[in-house]
């Protein structure tokens, strides 16, 4: 199960753009919650310590409690938006979540015994295909990541989801395929001299003609 956090916030009476510019100016930015059969709860939230839990990673799959005027909301950042000039957070949405609630979360993939695998031992470069993975969880139990373990994996194996143990009552998104979340590819020089292996038996192999 994921970390929580907890953030302070206030009630924002005004959702038009100059107050969100007088919230920045004060250190806050605007925020909404919603969801849950209640009416989006304009906030403000402070900066600095948003996007402090923004970068330290987890952001959209970590619980939060926000406190607002002295109520709790428990909730979940869904969205947030960055300037696109300079890239800092202006916006976050959060959904509010109770104990019967269930979600679609992307979770960070993590690989794990890299040195048990045969292929990468030989040269192999693993090649993520998936560096998340959508997956279908109650909101009390959203794993911080998926580890897909490596072991054994040679040259030219694929690591799918039917590989991953997941947590109790978690389960993929997609239902339909055993998607591939990472290969281990030939190194450039075995793929190099696999060619010229080809090339070679081409060149030796007498032509139709020739016959």
């Amino acid at each position: 199960m994921a970390h929580t956090y907890e953030l302070e916030a206030t009630l924002r009476g005004h959702v038009e753009k100059g107050s969100a510019r007088a919230l920045r100016r004060d250190g806050k930015i605007p925020a909404v919650i919603y969801g849950g059969n209640e009416d989006p709860l304009p906030i403000a939230i402070g900066i600095k310590e948003t996007t402090l839990k923004l970068h330290a990673g987890g952001f959209m799959t970590q619980i939060a409690t926000i406190t607002v005027d002295g109520k709790k909301e428990r909730v979940l950042a869904r969205d947030y938006q960055l300037d696109p000039v300079r890239d800092f957070l202006v916006h976050v949405d959060f959904l509010r979540v109770g104990a019967n609630t269930r979600l679609t979360v992307d979770v960070p993939v993590h690989f794990i015994n890299e040195e048990q695998s045969s292929g990468i031992k030989r040269g192999g470069v693993l090649n993520v295909v998936r560096h998340t993975v959508e997956l279908e969880c109650p909101a009390s139990e959203i794993p911080e990541s998926i580890k897909v373990d490596l072991s054994g994996l040679d040259i030219n194996d694929s690591a799918h989801i039917s590989s991953v143990t997941l947590p109790e009552n978690v389960t993929p998104a997609i239902t339909d395929r055993d998607f591939t979340i990472a290969t281990i590819a030939a190194p450039a020089g075995l793929k190099d001299e696999a060619e010229g292996e080809g090339e070679a038996e081409e060149s030796a192999a007498p032509s139709a003609e020739a016959e």
